[in-house]
């Protein structure tokens, strides 16, 4: 009975050092001393149960692991998406600038050729209107000078009379003369007649000069208002052209205007589309950052239990590095128990892509297969458990 109780005892101690072990984190103990009947069976039960607690804390610790290099990754990558995008809204928002600046300037020269448009069709219309003008001073002008003409003429005619006049007045005083005193009175009258038709000659004959003289400058007039009519036709001409020119710059100012503006809203649209995607980057960088986090507080709960294969995995499990691509690697990891390797092994570098399968695919083939080879021992493993924990009870 002493001994049987001895034995008891000792068991007891060592499963409950065992367990107190496996509480406080310490997944390297096992029972190490051999009994036979049912201590057998609960020695083996524990150890059991301790290594299927390792496998499983073991099997944590190298997911979480490479979730969390992965949410690392994803979280370079969204930060660099990030600032890409906010140095293509930076660029996006001084083309908008530039354009709205250059829509701007156009709209101001539209405008501008729709003025001169219009100041050339004034120009014009006042051409037209000096035309007509010039040409109805030629014509009064000419109507001047035939009446210059007629009036030379009616001169000419009173000349003659203040001739004949002066001949008669001689006529009569030659006849006074003859006829004694009795004709002293008629010699006077013929005198004064004689002197008013001396008169009248010579008013005549300057009226006549004045007459030449306006003619000549009339004919000088007449010259040069037909020559400003001339140059006012090839004004008027000139002015339908400008018009015409300054009518087509018009419309191409506008159809410039009208483009530039529906290039001014695709910017901006571009550029709000842009800052949508650089809130988005911004907002998956958190995540990511969040996720690390989490998976940081993971690690740190798995940390506290020492499971016997973590100086393995430190050797066999590499730490991220850059591959020859530029990119995070964490190098090739096997779940379960591991042998040490001589090494940490070397980066694979970015997978080369199977023939008629595209980088991109071969990624997804290739993360596909990783999530694989992580989710499939899980099962197994819970089925192993109960199956032992159910042999271990009966």
């Amino acid at each position: 009975i002493n001994e049987i109780n001895a034995v008891v005892d000792s068991a007891t101690t060592e499963f409950a050092g065992a367990l107190q072990a496996i509480a406080g984190g310490d997944l390297t103990s096992r029972v190490e001393t051999g009994y036979r009947g049912r201590f057998a069976d609960l020695k083996a039960a524990i150890n059991e149960t301790v290594d299927r607690l390792s496998e499983t804390v073991a099997t944590i610790q190298v997911t979480a692991a490479d979730v969390g290099l992965a949410a690392r990754e994803i979280n370079m990558g969204a930060d660099d998406l990030s600032k890409r995008t906010e140095e293509q809204a930076s660029s996006l928002e001084e083309t908008a600038a530039t354009t709205e600046e250059l829509a701007a300037s156009v709209k101001a020269s539209a405008q501008g050729s729709k003025d001169a448009a219009r100041i050339a069709d004034d120009a014009m219309r006042a051409a037209q209107t000096g035309g007509a003008i010039a040409g109805q001073a030629v014509e009064a002008m000419a109507r001047i000078e035939s009446a210059s003409q007629k009036i030379s003429d009616i001169i000419r005619v009173i000349d003659d009379i203040a001739f004949q006049t002066n001949l008669l007045a001689l006529n009569a005083a030659v006849e006074a003369a003859r006829a004694g005193d009795a004709g002293k009175g008629f010699a006077v009258v013929a005198s004064e007649v004689r002197t008013l038709a001396q008169r009248s000659s010579d008013a005549a004959k300057d009226i006549s000069a004045l007459i030449s003289s306006s003619n000549g400058e009339v004919e000088e007039g007449v010259k040069l208002v037909r020559q400003a009519g001339e140059q006012l036709s090839q004004i008027l001409d000139s002015s339908q052209k400008v018009a015409s020119t300054i009518a087509e710059i018009s419309a191409a100012s506008g159809e410039q205007a009208n483009g530039i503006d529906e290039m001014s809203q695709a910017v901006a649209h571009l550029d709000e589309m842009t800052q949508q995607n650089a809130a988005l980057a911004e907002q998956s960088a958190a995540s990511a950052g969040a996720l690390s986090g989490r998976i940081g507080q993971l690690n740190d709960l798995v940390a506290q239990f020492r499971t016997g294969r973590q100086a393995q995995g430190q050797q066999a499990q590499p730490g991220p590095g850059l591959c020859r691509a530029g990119r995070l690697c964490r190098g090739r990891r096997r779940l379960g128990p591991q042998r040490p390797a001589p090494g940490p092994p070397a980066c694979p570098g970015p997978p080369s892509p199977a023939p008629g399968r595209g980088p991109g695919e071969a990624r997804r083939h290739d993360h596909a297969g990783w999530r694989r080879r992580t989710r499939t021992p899980a099962p197994a493993r819970r089925s192993r458990l109960r199956t032992d924990q159910g042999r271990s009870s009966r």
